[in-house]
Order: C-alpha cells, then structure tokens, then sequence
C-alpha cells in the first residue's frame, strides 16, 4: 500500500508538468502510465510532430520551475498567418498577417518537438523529490471514499491518495472508474502529421492555409544543417487522409505541394508520417469525488490553434491555483470550484475551434467564398486586434483566492 497526497494517472507532458506543479506545492505525487518510458534522447531520425506552447502557458511553466526544460530546443512563433486558397484554381487568394509585435509582445509563444520534450521532462520529473513515476503500470480501478480515493493498479498495487488526477487521455480509466460520462462528435476527419524540409526560411512566422478538408498548417521548428525545418498537421477527411498515407514519398511529395501552394518553396518530407482520428470530446463534468479531469481525459479538439495542450495546461494552472496552500487538496469544495471554473470556458473555446474546423471544411464553392470574405473583414476591422488576443492564448477560467 502507498498513501500520497496526489496520484496522476498519465505520463504524457500533461501528466508529467502535473506532477511537477504539485510537488512545487509540497505534496507527496505517485505518476503511473501504461505505456513504456520516453527515452531519454531523441535522435536526428525520430519523431519531428511538435507542440506549440503560447505566453500564458509558458508564465505557468516559470512559476512552476519547468520553462527551462521546455525552451530547450523551442522555436518562436513571431507572426500567425491565415491564408484562403479556396478559389477554383489551388492558389492563395487571401492573406492575413498577426504579428505579435502589433500587440507589444516578441512572440505568441514557441514551438516545441514532442519526443525530446518528453523525454527531457521525464527525466526531470523523476529527479524531483517526494515523486515516484512508475511506467508500464495500469489503473485498473479506483474507488474513493470521503477521504481518499484508493486506486488499483495492474500490479498489484493499491494507491491511497487525497486527490487522483485523470491525465490518461480520452479513454481515461480513471474517469470510467468514477463513471463520468462524455460527448463525442466529429466530422469524419483525419490528421497527416509529419515534418519537412524547405528553401525559403520560414522567418518564425507559422502558416495556416484554407482550401477544403481542414486545414493545413506549417509550423516552424528549428533548422537542421542550416536547412530550415516546419511540422505539418494536414487535416483531411478520413477517405482522402487514407489515400494519401497510402502514397510513396514521391507521389505524397506532389501532392504537399500542391496543398502547400509553395508558400515556403519545395517542400520535402523529413521522416516518417503519422495518421490520426480527429474528434471533438468533452466530459460531462471535470470532477468527481476525490478525482480532477485534466486534459485529454476532459476534452478533446482538433489541433487548430493550438488550443489541445494550452488548454491541458490552463486546467493545470486553474487546479493547483486552487488546491495552493490548502490542507486537503482532494476537498470537495475545491474540486467543484475547479469544475465550475473551467467547464464553461473549455466548452467555449471547444465551440469556436469546432466553428473554425467547420469553416475550413467547407467544400461547395459559395461556403468558401463566404469564407474568404471572413477573412478578409477580419483583417480590416478591430476583430483583428481580437485574432491576435486568441493567437497570444488570453487565459481563460483563471482563478484568484480560495473556496
């Protein structure tokens, strides 16, 4: 048996910056995990999918002492440009520029490689005192009382903590456990995620092009041998994503291209492809007795934006700005607070990614005329000062003082 004061369940970076905040607070944390341990260096040919993290992310990350391990390697992300190529020929159209400088900021935030950033946040969470991550050990069960919430693990283990957090992702065994329920809807969409090679620099600027399907992003990463770099995510529907993770590089290769509409030149592929569903989830609630959602396990959104990890990270901020210096940080009260903080401004901001996701998937030429008239009034009206507050991820369900 261990008894802890906080145990979380998942050991993506949500769960890992989870156990970090906590133990900044002085509590006792127990982080267990299905999947096998990230490894601890990432080589040139691994993984290049990547995470954009935004200002008010990176302010909870300093507070909490983990910003150095995130900056390493990150690339800024100075301008968000939006581009219509929705015409009848496969030619941008339209063209708005957000530069976070018009808003007297350097940047709207960084871009970061997923597996190094992983791995580097494993291996500092594991040397931080009063931690014990266990990894290749699954939640088969919990079941909490007034006082703590005592969860099973597959071997053998029983864990006695105040407060469990649900970092497990959509499927979250944690959340079934405590039978909380969720709505799921989606548009038959896929996600090509990959990284590239380019000519032209991409001058720190990241690029989100509209024609129909989804849409199609560039970001940029840090160049490799002098040559710059950007991470892709193609948003698709599912028949038109399959066939074109089907394709040979060099067949795939022409069609980037022709998507791209050469924006940033040549595009070459630089490793490996990834595929993945695209769906919209939202749990009924983000609490329970003795157990807090948080991320995935709460809600899930398409990646437009760069909403899916900024959000993770403002559920984190919302909760420990709560549990902060209370004797018991698994309380009812605090946990309905947190709920009630963050539920409606989450589904709020599900709700304009899920407009925005509709919007560019527009396919019947007048929807995406319509389109491109938005985009140009958002470029010359004062709802442009608006888009670059989003683009700066203005934080959302923020908390001050104590239930």
């Amino acid at each position: 048996m261990i008894d802890v004061d906080v145990l979380i369940a998942g050991g993506g970076i949500a769960g890992l910056v989870a156990a970090a905040a906590f133990v900044a607070e002085g509590r006792s944390v127990f982080l267990v995990d299905a999947g096998p341990g990230p490894e601890r260096a990432a080589t040139e040919d691994s993984d290049l999918r990547s995470t954009a993290i935004l200002e008010p992310s990176i302010a909870f990350l300093t507070e909490i002492g983990l910003w150095p391990v995130f900056a390493d390697g990150a690339t800024d992300l100075a301008t968000m440009r939006l581009l219509d190529a929705g015409g009848r020929e496969n030619a941008v159209r339209t063209s708005a520029a957000f530069a976070a400088v018009d808003t007297g900021r350097p940047r709207f935030g960084v871009n970061v490689l997923n597996a190094p950033l992983r791995a580097r946040l494993s291996a500092e969470v594991a040397q931080l005192p009063g931690v014990r991550v266990r990894f290749g050990c699954a939640v088969t069960g919990a079941l909490a009382r007034s006082n703590v919430n005592t969860v099973a693990l597959d071997d053998g283990t029983r864990v006695h903590a105040r407060l469990a957090i649900a970092a497990d992702g959509r499927d979250s065994r944690l959340r079934k456990a405590a039978g909380i329920g969720v709505r799921r809807w989606g548009f038959g969409q896929k996600a090509l995620v990959f990284a590239v090679s380019h000519p032209l620099p991409h001058n720190n600027i990241s690029t989100e092009i509209h024609r129909t399907g989804g849409p199609f992003t560039l970001v940029p990463l840090p160049d490799r041998a002098g040559v710059p770099h950007s991470a892709v995510v193609w948003m698709e529907r599912g028949p038109v994503a399959g066939r074109l993770h089907a394709l040979d590089d060099a067949a795939f290769e022409e069609e980037l291209n022709a998507r791209s509409c050469g924006v940033l030149g040549p595009l070459r592929l630089a490793g490996k492809r990834a595929v993945w569903p695209i769906v919209n989830q939202l749990a009924r609630r983000f609490d329970g007795p003795r157990l807090a959602l948080v991320a995935e396990a709460a809600h899930v959104m398409p990646p437009i934006g760069a909403q899916g990890l900024n959000t993770s990270l403002g559920d984190l901020r919302a909760l420990t700005a709560l549990t902060r210096g209370a004797a018991d940080p698994g309380a009812a009260g605090i946990l309905s607070r947190y709920h009630r903080t963050r539920y409606a401004p989450v589904a709020a901001r599900m709700a304009g990614v899920d407009l925005l996701n509709r919007a560019a998937l527009a396919g019947p030429q007048p929807l995406r005329d319509l389109r491109n008239a938005g985009l140009r009034l958002l470029d010359a009206t004062p709802l442009r000062r608006v888009a670059m507050q989003v683009g700066l991820g203005a934080p959302q369900g923020t908390v001050s003082g104590k239930p």
